[in-house]
């Protein structure tokens, strides 16, 4: 199954928006630790909306918990940063991908970034007023993209 993977995400109606994504896609949503925010703060469940009690939910404590619970082959992982020198068009992804996003205002931490080169993707921009999407906006169509072919 893919999952989506939000490292340390900081806005609750984001992450709320993201897990509505996963049910509509039976997809997985992992948390990384620590959050901006709490689980069963209100916001999430607003922008989630009654879906949020489907949503298949995994939190762990840091990115090393998750690796070292998860062990995922490198070619699982797609790591989601405006500067990816690879277009989110161009991988095939497998039915167990990792799509992997970090805080909307700093993005994933750099030394994650470094110990897993060849692995950042972009989605593409056409105007060179926008440095980036937000979270929500950018989960979702990389969702599609992943899936695309196989719904």
């Amino acid at each position: 199954m893919t999952s989506i993977v939000l490292i340390q995400p900081e806005i609750p109606g984001n992450t709320g928006a993201v897990g509505r994504t996963c049910v509509a896609l039976d997809m997985e949503l992992v948390l990384i630790h620590p959050l901006g925010f709490t689980i069963t703060d209100k916001r999430v469940k607003r922008s989630g909306l009654d879906y949020w009690t489907h949503v298949r939910l995994a939190e762990f404590a840091s990115w090393e918990a998750f690796l070292a619970e998860r062990q995922p082959r490198e070619g699982q992982l797609f790591l989601f940063e405006e500067f990816g020198s690879t277009s989110f068009y161009e991988p095939d992804y497998p039915d167990d991908a990792l799509l992997v996003f970090g805080q909307e205002t700093k993005g994933i931490p750099r030394a994650i970034i470094e110990r897993h080169p060849g692995r950042l993707f972009h989605l593409p921009m056409r105007s060179e007023h926008i440095r980036s999407l937000n979270l929500a906006n950018t989960v979702t169509a990389a969702a599609y993209q992943a899936l695309r072919g196989k719904i």
